[in-house]
Protein backbone atom coordinates (compact mmCIF):
# COMPACT_ATOMS: atom_id res chain seq x y z
CA UNK A 1 0.00 0.00 0.00
CA UNK A 2 1.21 3.65 -0.77
CA UNK A 3 1.98 5.62 2.18
CA UNK A 4 0.96 8.44 1.65
CA UNK A 5 -2.43 7.00 0.79
CA UNK A 6 -5.36 8.60 3.11
CA UNK A 7 -7.51 5.83 4.63
CA UNK A 8 -10.29 6.08 6.54
CA UNK A 9 -11.46 3.56 9.46
CA UNK A 10 -14.33 3.30 10.66
CA UNK A 11 -15.67 1.23 14.03
CA UNK A 12 -18.37 1.33 16.58
CA UNK A 13 -19.08 0.78 20.04
CA UNK A 14 -22.08 -0.30 22.55
CA UNK A 15 -23.44 -2.93 19.99
CA UNK A 16 -23.66 -5.35 23.39
CA UNK A 17 -25.02 -2.86 26.05
CA UNK A 18 -28.11 -2.99 27.44
CA UNK A 19 -28.30 0.52 27.92
CA UNK A 20 -27.18 4.02 26.46
CA UNK A 21 -26.73 4.60 22.52
CA UNK A 22 -24.18 2.88 19.95
CA UNK A 23 -21.20 5.07 18.80
CA UNK A 24 -19.45 4.60 15.84
CA UNK A 25 -16.56 7.18 14.75
CA UNK A 26 -14.79 7.00 11.75
CA UNK A 27 -10.75 8.43 11.57
CA UNK A 28 -9.23 9.30 8.49
CA UNK A 29 -5.09 9.36 8.52
CA UNK A 30 -2.16 9.32 5.85
CA UNK A 31 -1.49 5.67 6.05
CA UNK A 32 1.82 6.53 7.47
CA UNK A 33 0.90 8.46 9.93
CA UNK A 34 -1.26 6.35 12.47
CA UNK A 35 -0.04 6.72 15.55
CA UNK A 36 2.56 3.94 16.83
CA UNK A 37 0.91 0.87 19.70
CA UNK A 38 -2.75 1.89 18.22
CA UNK A 39 -4.38 -1.36 19.06
CA UNK A 40 -7.64 -2.54 19.52
CA UNK A 41 -9.63 -0.19 22.54
CA UNK A 42 -10.84 -3.55 23.98
CA UNK A 43 -7.20 -4.52 24.79
CA UNK A 44 -6.22 -1.41 26.64
CA UNK A 45 -7.10 0.46 29.61
CA UNK A 46 -9.03 3.40 30.41
CA UNK A 47 -5.96 5.14 30.89
CA UNK A 48 -4.29 3.88 27.49
CA UNK A 49 -7.12 4.57 25.56
CA UNK A 50 -7.52 8.16 26.87
CA UNK A 51 -3.34 8.40 26.21
CA UNK A 52 -4.00 6.93 23.04
CA UNK A 53 -7.42 9.24 22.62
CA UNK A 54 -5.48 12.32 22.74
CA UNK A 55 -2.70 11.10 20.49
CA UNK A 56 -5.64 10.13 17.95
CA UNK A 57 -6.90 14.06 18.58
CA UNK A 58 -3.90 15.57 17.55
CA UNK A 59 -2.60 13.42 14.67
CA UNK A 60 -5.90 12.33 12.82
CA UNK A 61 -6.90 14.29 9.68
CA UNK A 62 -10.43 13.86 10.37
CA UNK A 63 -12.51 12.88 13.26
CA UNK A 64 -16.28 12.07 13.24
CA UNK A 65 -18.38 10.56 15.66
CA UNK A 66 -22.13 9.44 15.55
CA UNK A 67 -24.70 7.40 17.56
CA UNK A 68 -27.74 6.30 17.89
CA UNK A 69 -30.08 6.50 20.74
CA UNK A 70 -31.61 3.90 22.32
CA UNK A 71 -35.01 4.45 21.48
CA UNK A 72 -33.85 4.41 17.99
CA UNK A 73 -32.35 0.91 18.57
CA UNK A 74 -35.80 -0.57 20.19
CA UNK A 75 -37.47 1.36 17.23
CA UNK A 76 -35.48 -0.27 14.68
CA UNK A 77 -33.20 -3.11 15.90
CA UNK A 78 -29.49 -3.41 16.69
CA UNK A 79 -28.37 -4.70 13.52
CA UNK A 80 -30.00 -1.73 11.44
CA UNK A 81 -28.93 0.53 14.13
CA UNK A 82 -25.42 -0.31 14.22
CA UNK A 83 -25.02 0.20 9.90
CA UNK A 84 -27.05 3.33 10.35
CA UNK A 85 -24.18 4.55 13.03
CA UNK A 86 -21.50 3.54 11.04
CA UNK A 87 -22.62 4.99 7.97
CA UNK A 88 -23.42 8.18 9.25
CA UNK A 89 -19.78 8.20 10.72
CA UNK A 90 -18.25 7.91 7.57
CA UNK A 91 -20.85 10.40 5.64
CA UNK A 92 -20.01 13.23 7.81
CA UNK A 93 -16.12 12.89 7.34
CA UNK A 94 -15.37 16.00 5.13
CA UNK A 95 -11.74 15.03 4.37
CA UNK A 96 -11.43 13.24 0.96
CA UNK A 97 -9.65 9.31 1.48
CA UNK A 98 -9.10 6.19 -1.14
CA UNK A 99 -10.30 4.12 1.00
CA UNK A 100 -12.51 3.28 4.23
CA UNK A 101 -11.66 -0.15 6.39
CA UNK A 102 -14.42 -1.29 8.44
CA UNK A 103 -14.64 -3.63 11.14
CA UNK A 104 -16.99 -6.28 10.78
CA UNK A 105 -20.03 -5.32 8.64
CA UNK A 106 -20.22 -3.96 4.86
CA UNK A 107 -21.84 -0.51 4.67
CA UNK A 108 -24.38 -0.64 2.09
CA UNK A 109 -25.13 2.50 -0.04
CA UNK A 110 -21.83 4.12 1.32
CA UNK A 111 -20.49 5.78 -1.77
CA UNK A 112 -16.39 5.01 -1.21
CA UNK A 113 -14.46 2.34 -1.57
CA UNK A 114 -14.86 -0.06 1.32
CA UNK A 115 -13.09 -2.96 2.67
CA UNK A 116 -15.06 -4.89 5.75
CA UNK A 117 -12.15 -6.99 7.51
CA UNK A 118 -13.49 -8.99 10.58
CA UNK A 119 -12.07 -8.20 14.04
CA UNK A 120 -10.20 -5.29 12.07
CA UNK A 121 -10.01 -3.58 15.24
CA UNK A 122 -7.59 -6.00 16.33
CA UNK A 123 -5.39 -6.02 12.62
CA UNK A 124 -5.89 -2.44 11.17
CA UNK A 125 -4.23 0.47 12.76
CA UNK A 126 -6.75 3.02 11.51
CA UNK A 127 -10.23 0.96 12.65
CA UNK A 128 -8.44 0.63 16.10
CA UNK A 129 -7.90 4.42 16.20
CA UNK A 130 -11.78 4.72 15.45
CA UNK A 131 -12.28 1.87 18.01
CA UNK A 132 -10.62 4.03 20.83
CA UNK A 133 -11.98 7.59 19.55
CA UNK A 134 -16.05 5.95 19.90
CA UNK A 135 -14.86 3.86 22.92
CA UNK A 136 -13.73 6.76 24.91
CA UNK A 137 -16.00 9.61 23.84
CA UNK A 138 -19.58 6.58 24.96
CA UNK A 139 -17.69 5.39 28.38
CA UNK A 140 -17.65 9.03 29.10
CA UNK A 141 -21.08 9.54 27.94
CA UNK A 142 -22.18 6.64 30.54
CA UNK A 143 -20.04 7.72 33.19
CA UNK A 144 -21.86 11.08 33.06
CA UNK A 145 -24.89 9.02 33.38
CA UNK A 146 -24.08 6.80 36.42
CA UNK A 147 -24.28 9.83 39.08
CA UNK A 148 -28.30 9.82 37.86
CA UNK A 149 -28.56 5.65 37.88
CA UNK A 150 -26.13 5.05 40.78
CA UNK A 151 -27.58 1.28 41.59
CA UNK A 152 -26.97 0.24 38.25
CA UNK A 153 -23.05 0.36 38.79
CA UNK A 154 -22.69 2.08 35.08
CA UNK A 155 -19.39 3.68 35.98
CA UNK A 156 -17.85 0.50 36.28
CA UNK A 157 -20.64 -1.60 33.55
CA UNK A 158 -20.37 1.13 31.13
CA UNK A 159 -24.28 0.01 30.50
CA UNK A 160 -23.38 -3.98 29.84
CA UNK A 161 -24.84 -7.04 30.66
CA UNK A 162 -22.70 -7.32 33.99
CA UNK A 163 -24.30 -9.46 37.00
CA UNK A 164 -24.54 -6.18 39.61
CA UNK A 165 -26.12 -4.41 36.53
CA UNK A 166 -28.83 -6.98 35.71
CA UNK A 167 -29.39 -7.70 39.56
CA UNK A 168 -30.37 -3.54 39.50
CA UNK A 169 -32.82 -3.95 37.05
CA UNK A 170 -34.55 -7.21 38.48
CA UNK A 171 -34.70 -4.82 41.50
CA UNK A 172 -35.36 -1.34 40.31
CA UNK A 173 -36.80 -1.81 36.95
CA UNK A 174 -35.54 -0.60 33.76
CA UNK A 175 -34.53 3.18 33.01
CA UNK A 176 -35.85 5.68 30.30
CA UNK A 177 -32.07 5.14 28.72
CA UNK A 178 -32.15 0.99 29.14
CA UNK A 179 -32.93 -0.70 25.50
CA UNK A 180 -36.11 -2.52 26.28
CA UNK A 181 -35.41 -4.46 23.27
CA UNK A 182 -32.94 -6.46 25.14
CA UNK A 183 -34.11 -9.75 26.64
CA UNK A 184 -32.35 -10.05 30.06
CA UNK A 185 -32.06 -13.96 30.70
CA UNK A 186 -32.84 -14.84 34.02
Amino acid sequence: MDSEQIVAGVDEVGRGALFGPIFAAAVVYKKNKIPEGVKDSKKLSAKQREKYFKMIEETAEEISVSFISNFDIDRTNIQKANIECLRSAVLNLKKEFDIVYVDGYRINNLPYKQKVVIKGDEKIPVISAASIVAKVLRDRLIIAFSRYFPPFGLNKNKGYATKEHKEAIKRYGLTIFHRKSFKIKN
